[in-house]
């Protein structure tokens, strides 16, 4: 049996209004990724590949594992939703919310994006075919991958394994955690969810604070 883990990068900048501004991980954010790279040192075999997207956050959330040079695929970014979300607002006058709105935000985007009402750099099925290619490729029997990447990716191949629409899609996205983990088991018949959002490395009274969506 092969073994896809996809791993959310640790917290970014979650103050930031913008993609460029978003993109580096916090002080937590380096934490949380050392402390995931001890985990996975201490509980999991070798794997045969780690994939990183070309994201700042990404490649900081991988070396903080201890990853300094994973292969390096842009197909793992992040949608660019801080655009979808301006976009979502010039059509529907819908702003962008604060931390604690997403929750009513993402299920609107979403179901925008997926009617094509609305887009950013790249269209949703255009975001869901670059996806869902690294998970095609990655998924050989045998062969266990780590991939670092976001919440949005991590939640289209969820969308994709489990057949979800757009608005069950948005709600697998919101609780997603920083640095948390997802397995994809590969067996003859394909890829399916093995597990989803766990944080083993924060399983810690001591690290309750270091559990977070953004």
């Amino acid at each position: 049996m092969g073994e896809i883990i996809l791993v959310r990068h640790g917290q970014a900048n979650s103050k930031a209004t913008d993609e460029e501004s978003y993109d580096r991980l916090s002080d937590l954010g380096h934490q949380q990724a050392k402390w995931l790279g001890d985990y996975l040192r201490d509980r999991e075999g070798a794997f045969d590949k780690v994939i990183s997207g070309s994201l700042r956050r990404h490649k900081e959330t991988a070396a903080g594992i201890g990853y300094e040079n994973p292969q390096i695929d842009p197909r793992l970014n992040e949608m660019d939703y801080f655009n979808l979300g301006q976009a979502l607002e010039d059509l529907h006058g819908v702003p962008f919310p604060g931390p604690d709105e997403f929750a009513g935000h993402v299920p609107q985007v979403m179901e925008a994006w997926h009617k094509a009402e609305i887009m950013g750099v790249e269209t949703f099925s255009s975001f869901e075919d670059r996806v869902t290619s690294v998970l095609q490729e990655a998924a050989s029997p045998g062969v266990r991958v780590l991939c670092v990447t976001s919440g949005g990716v991590i939640g289209m191949i969820i969308r994709h394994l489990l057949n979800l629409d757009p608005t069950r899609m948005a709600h697998v996205l919101l609780p997603i955690m920083n640095s948390s983990l997802h397995r994809v088991h590969v067996i003859p018949q394909g890829p399916i969810l093995a597990s989803f959002n766990a944080v083993p490395h924060l399983d810690r009274d001591d690290r309750v604070h270091a559990r977070t969506h953004y």
